[in-house]
């Protein structure tokens, strides 16, 4: 993790990435990230105030004053002493669970939070740290900042910034350490460091630095012909990454491309339109909106001759991939460009537009619903106020089977919608894919899942990396991708570090993680070693060793003959 923000479901700044690691948090750790995640989706930032009507005043005049004047009643006579902001802020919290599951109220630092997900860098040290044990570990100072010109390194102990411990009462959070690492540029910060093999800590003075955030996560050729680009999210600076990306591979010779938004959550719905044009050809519609106020109803056409508007294209989704990664997969889909592979999307079609509050909060209020060019809403049903109910969807799929077999995905046959060529799609609850692959559960396990809890396998990776440095920086990717195997003897030591850590040995399920494991740690460690020479903040040689064991990643390599009919003659392809 660093500091600096991403969606993830671990911390509330950028983890590192780790091909589906879950290190086990409180409730609120793991909640705060995946309702900024979920929230942000979609977000459209429309040229409109708060206030722009004259609709019922009346009524608003009354509400407001019969609120102001409980507030002032509790302040004065309340028997115990009261914090009227936390009164606020729950009241609004509560007021706001009586609309959609979108629409979300932000005290000021979550709003910065959230912000910085999307905007293209924020001031800070640049490094990535993981918390384990109540210490802050350094995963990597990144490639060209701050930490990494100091002198910090990989493996490094946090013990102390300016001073202070970052411990409070045994414990470490997150926000304590977000808010210790970021300041204004230009301004300096101390760290105590103990580095492994040292006996006393050493201090380094850090200055502060605009710290870039990117949101292609990798870019790169599969083989020949076929690229792979992975988005995370679409940030300020996303449609500039992927062009740059798209480009280069381009350049490379690729003819077909692998798009990957799986656990992608959305963002800016303008950067997903642009991305979407960059494969559909002319003027067709790429999305339309629709709300109450006319205001904010907008058609988006293609517009550009864009760089691959030919060539096969396949799009990976999943239960993650939500809002603006539904805008461009629905786009792609009803205009037969692309062939949508994966499990059903997360189902988010309702656009936000963030008002920032005098005190520096934020509210971002649904305005309206998003429609693909079909017609289809993919937003998935909701009753207000049960907000309980719409977050365990994600849950009631897995219990009806729906992420291993395919006819478990039921869709409502009065939402259903043609594609340009005549193949059947459905509305009401996200993106359907167009060829199913199951969820691979081959290697989960209790085991596996305690060795995440307890980061076992991120701290085995991170010693084996710096035990070995200075002999894995001086072999290129190609050859350490080809030649280096995590071995057996090195899998009992990761084995002895869990028994340690009181995690009891279960034989059968390690042997049905081993292979995921090992796949792991050498993933983590190619992240480690190469990281710094990567450009664009991209992790190539981590996603290339992931991709090895990714069953997804895998299938979808052998759907580019389909693609390619799909493309070319829509009406022939058989979508079930």
């Amino acid at each position: 993790m660093e500091d600096r923000v991403k969606t993830t479901d671990d911390q509330p700044e950028r983890q590192p990435q780790g091909g589906g690691n879950h290190i086990q948090n409180d409730k609120a750790t793991v909640r705060l990230p995946m309702l900024l995640g979920i929230t942000l989706a979609g977000g459209m930032l429309v040229g409109a105030t708060f206030f722009g009507g004259t609709k019922s005043l009346n009524n608003i005049g009354r509400g407001y004053t019969k609120y102001r004047e409980i507030l002032q009643l509790i302040e004065n006579n309340y028997v115990d002493t009261v914090n009227t902001d936390d009164l606020v802020d729950y009241s609004i919290t509560k007021m706001l669970e009586k609309l959609d599951p979108h629409t979300a109220y932000m005290n000021p630092q979550d709003a910065v939070a959230a912000r910085s997900q999307l905007e293209g860098g924020f001031d800070g040290i640049g490094v990535e740290f993981n918390i384990y044990k109540d210490t802050v570990y350094v995963v990597t100072p990144l490639a060209g900042g701050p930490s990494e010109a100091a002198g910090i390194m990989s493996g490094d102990k946090i013990i102390k910034v300016d001073d202070k411990p970052l411990a409070t009462a045994g414990k470490i959070e997150n926000s304590a350490v977000f808010k210790a690492l970021r300041g204004k540029r230009g301004t300096e910060v101390k760290l105590t460091v103990l580095r492994k093999g040292d006996k006393q800590p050493k201090d380094f003075m850090i200055t502060r630095d605009r710290i870039p955030t990117y949101s292609v996560d990798a870019a790169y050729m599969i083989d020949g012909k076929t690229g792979y680009i992975k988005i995370n999210r679409f940030s300020e600076t996303t449609y500039d990454e992927f062009k740059s990306a798209l480009g280069s591979l381009k350049a490379k010779g690729m003819t077909q491309l692998m798009l990957d938004l799986r656990n992608n959550p959305g963002g800016y719905m303008d950067r997903a339109t642009n991305i979407a044009d960059e494969f559909i050809s002319g003027n067709k519609l790429l999305v339309y909106t629709d709300g109450k106020d006319n205001r904010y109803d907008r058609k988006t056409y293609a517009h550009i001759a864009g760089q691959f508007e030919e060539g096969a294209l396949v799009v990976l989704i999943d239960e993650g991939s939500a809002s603006a990664s539904e805008i461009v997969s629905g786009a792609l889909q009803d205009h037969d460009r692309a062939l949508i592979a994966g499990r059903r999307s997360f189902g988010k079609g309702l656009v936000q537009m963030p008002v920032t509050l005098s005190d520096g909060s934020e509210l971002r209020l649904t305005i309206s619903r998003y429609y693909t060019p079909s017609g289809r809403s993919i937003q998935k049903p909701y009753v207000p106020g049960h907000e309980g109910d719409y977050e365990k969807d994600l849950e009631q799929r897995s219990k009806r089977g729906e992420y291993y077999i395919a006819d478990s995905i039921k869709n409502d046959p009065k939402l259903k919608f043609k594609t340009d060529g005549g193949r059947t799609v459905y509305g009401g609850g996200g993106i359907t894919p167009d060829y199913f692959i199951p969820r691979d559960s081959t290697w989960q396990t209790m085991y596996l899942v305690q060795l995440y809890g307890k980061n076992i396998i991120r701290e085995y990776a991170m010693e084996y990396a710096n035990d070995n440095q200075k002999k894995l920086e001086k072999m290129p990717f190609e050859e350490f991708n080809r030649s280096v195997t995590i071995t057996d003897e090195q899998m009992n030591q990761l084995v002895k570090l869990a028994t340690n850590e009181g995690i009891k040995f279960n034989e059968k399920e390690y042997n049905r993680s081993k292979g995921y494991i090992k796949n792991q740690i050498k993933a983590l460690v190619a992240r480690s070693v190469y990281q710094k020479a990567n450009k664009a903040g991209q992790n190539n040689e981590f996603f290339k060793v992931i991709g090895q064991s990714d069953d997804t990643y895998q299938k979808a390599l052998k759907l580019f003959d389909r693609a390619d009919k799909l493309e070319h003659s829509p009406m022939t392809y058989n979508q079930k």
